[in-house]
């Protein structure tokens, strides 16, 4: 990067093809409100508690849910950095366009592979949970039980959804919107009958009030457990919420509701989990609640609370949640796929979008195929696929988020000290989500490496490491392969670009940056 007073080095010329609303995407197809539902549906809540709440509970008892409360502290700061930076760069690639502005290409690729990979490996995850629940819905508990059975199902799936997703946005959306009412409802219905029945003494023996100490952080077994059991797995239950920001480009007012989409999406998903992990635990109590095997707690509890037929809402809400985030997920990847080409940061082909449909349906095909095979050969493999591929995710999106965050403040580093609320809403807010995030990467890290034996759900070790931290770093590491193979073949339309800064006159009124503006 160039220093302030030196001559500024002019970057090569980007194809404007690459600038934002250039790639052939259809604008307009979806406002605020649909926008908002993709944020949520994204995150798939209903599966994420169904998928993680009986390790966060088995971990931290009591205090599961100050876990999730501390955990959207950091989100909804770097949800504040996603609305910034896509004010001055309504780009479909997110983080990759962000972090090659703010920090030069070669952090900017890491970064936008980071984001690809986080839906090649829960596409197949949350495909599989979906399966499984709609084999329990319709009572079908041979085929529910059978890893075979519920695999043919979830591979349908992911190619069914493909095939919506490349039909196009606004029918993505219209989708969504049915299934997030399902899921919303179910959830919150479940919630609020088991939160009655503790207060009113109708819970089963060994229920447990209600209390503000279940908020507290410092009431953890350890902090191992917090940071490891607690938080980074509550880091995947918030995941997702900016999917509607990689549909900028198909946004109304694509400079601020994709942006402000993000931010509400957050509250939403706060309210939804608190709700729920409360219930759960008061209704059940932390002694019962923790020897449910994951992906069963949410259903066992249901029936426990609603009674038949009531209680097989929340099995539907968790398959409409599984299914909703199996599509929503495929879209953050394939777009940013499709700026990365346009960018010349990857093949062309990558970027090419449907001349009817107008989505990128070479990328959304390719994400599509490879989450399938990686979930066929790992679920093959593994009878313990789920955990460890959540915990790998789970340091992907803190690698990614952090790194978005940072940006932020590289980005807008001139326009910080200006007015104290760009001190707290530019500076600081992404600052204290960007560092909050990045200790929980690192301290993970370090825990999968000195005590691999106890993050493992099987007590297996890869390499001598845990498995999460096998598949999270080896998958970072093959990216930099990558980048330094597609780098050795040229491409100086990408590479060799400069760091910048946000323009003046963008930072003040918001709006599209010209193609450089070298710092």
């Amino acid at each position: 990067m160039t220093s302030a007073s030196a001559s500024p080095t002019p970057a090569p010329a980007i194809d404007e093809s690459a600038r934002p609303g250039r790639k052939g995407l259809v604008p307009n197809a979806i406002g605020l409100g649909e926008g908002l539902v993709v944020g949520v549906a994204s995150t798939a809540p209903a599966y994420s508690l169904a998928a993680v709440l009986g390790s966060i509970v088995a971990a931290l008892g009591l205090v599961a849910p100050a876990a999730l409360l501390v955990a959207f502290v950091p989100m909804f700061f770097i949800a504040a950095a996603f609305f910034w930076m896509n004010r001055v760069d309504p780009d479909c690639g997110t983080t990759f366009s962000w972090v090659t502005r703010a920090m030069g290409p070669y952090v900017g690729w890491i970064g936008g592979w980071a984001v690809v990979l986080t839906g090649l490996l829960i596409i197949g995850s949350l495909a599989d949970v979906g399966a499984r629940y709609l084999f329990e819905l319709v009572g079908w508990d041979a085929a529910a039980g059978s890893k075979w059975a519920v695999m043919a199902l979830a591979v349908a799936a992911i190619v069914v959804l493909t095939a919506v997703t490349v039909a196009g946005t606004h029918l993505s959306a219209r989708v969504q919107n049915a299934m997030i009412v399902v899921q919303i409802s179910a959830l919150l219905l479940f919630a609020v009958v088991a939160i009655v029945k503790v207060f009113s003494g109708d819970a089963p023996p060994g229920s447990a009030t209600p209390s503000l100490n279940w908020f507290n952080p410092f009431g953890a077994p350890s902090l191992n457990d917090f940071v490891v059991g607690g938080l980074l797995v509550s880091v995947f239950v918030y995941w997702g919420w900016e999917s509607c920001v990689n549909l900028t480009e198909e946004t109304e007012n694509p400079t601020r509701s994709p942006g402000l989409a993000a931010i509400l999406s957050t509250v939403v998903l706060l309210v939804t989990y608190l709700g729920v992990t409360v219930a759960v635990i008061g209704f059940l109590g932390p002694g019962a609640t923790s020897r449910f095997e994951d992906e069963a707690i949410l259903s066992t509890t249901a029936t426990a609370v609603l009674g038949s037929p009531l209680d097989k809402l929340v099995v539907l809400g968790v398959v409409f949640s599984a299914i909703a985030s199996t599509q929503t997920t495929i879209l953050p990847a394939s777009r940013t796929l499709l700026s990365m080409a346009h960018q010349h940061a990857l093949p062309q082909a990558l970027g090419r979008v449907h001349p009817r449909f107008r989505t990128p349906h070479v990328a959304t095909v390719a994400v599509g195929a490879v989450a399938m095979l990686w979930y066929v050969v790992l679920n093959s493999a593994l009878e313990d696929f789920l955990l460890q591929t959540l915990l790998a995710l789970s340091l992907l999106i803190a690698f990614y988020y952090s790194l978005t965050g940072f940006a932020c403040i590289v980005y807008y580093r001139r326009e910080i000290l200006r007015s104290a609320r760009n001190l707290l809403l530019i500076g600081v807010a992404p600052l204290i989500g960007a560092l909050v995030l990045a200790f929980l990467f690192v301290r993970a890290v370090i825990e999968f490496v000195v005590n691999p034996e106890d993050n493992s759900e099987t007590g297996a070790t890869w390499l001598g490491v845990a498995p999460p931290l096998v598949i999270g770093l080896g998958f970072l590491l093959l990216g930099l392969v990558l980048m330094l193979g597609w780098r050795a073949g040229g491409h100086p339309e990408f590479f060799s670009r400069r760091p910048e800064t946000v323009p003046p006159e963008l930072a003040a009124s918001g709006g599209r940056p010209p193609d450089a503006t070298t710092a």
